[in-house]
């Protein structure tokens, strides 16, 4: 969480916690805040957190589906080390597990496995692009 209260600093985001009744977590543009629901789960903090950044991150200032899964991408890649991914992916796959192992919600897994990896003949990239030893990460199967 400390890591995240860092990137919200460095964007010149304050955090605030406070009983939302609707949504979990929102980001305020006119007021450069973040605001979080109280009764959220250590994991649900961090995810929604990371979310919101990345409304901060691409100065959304309304809601659309495309700012919404770019949000999500962003939390996802912010939240997620490829290499811990990997290793706790060759332990158990099942996303339950690598969700509780990182402290973050199923639906950040998801997010990530759907957006962010790509798997080829047994092969997985992280952030793949045209070329040879164009990847941010590579696992390949023990």
């Amino acid at each position: 969480m400390r890591q995240l209260l860092r990137v919200a600093a460095e964007y010149g985001v304050s955090v605030h916690f406070a009983h939302l009744d609707e949504d979990l977590g929102c980001f305020v543009p006119d007021e450069q805040r973040v605001y979080l629901d109280l009764r959220l789960t250590p994991a649900q903090r961090r995810s929604v957190l990371a979310h919101e950044l990345g409304h901060v991150h691409y100065g959304h200032h309304a809601d659309s589906p495309l700012a919404e899964r770019q949000a999500d991408i962003y939390a996802a890649r912010l939240l997620i080390d490829p290499a811990e991914y990997a290793r706790l992916e060759r332990i158990n796959p099942d996303q339950h597990h690598i969700a509780d192992e990182l402290g973050v919600t199923i639906d950040v897994i998801y997010t990530f496995e759907t957006n962010c990896l790509t798997r080829l003949r047994g092969v997985t990239y992280v952030h793949p692009r045209m070329g040879a030893a164009q990847w941010a990460y590579r696992a390949v199967p023990v």
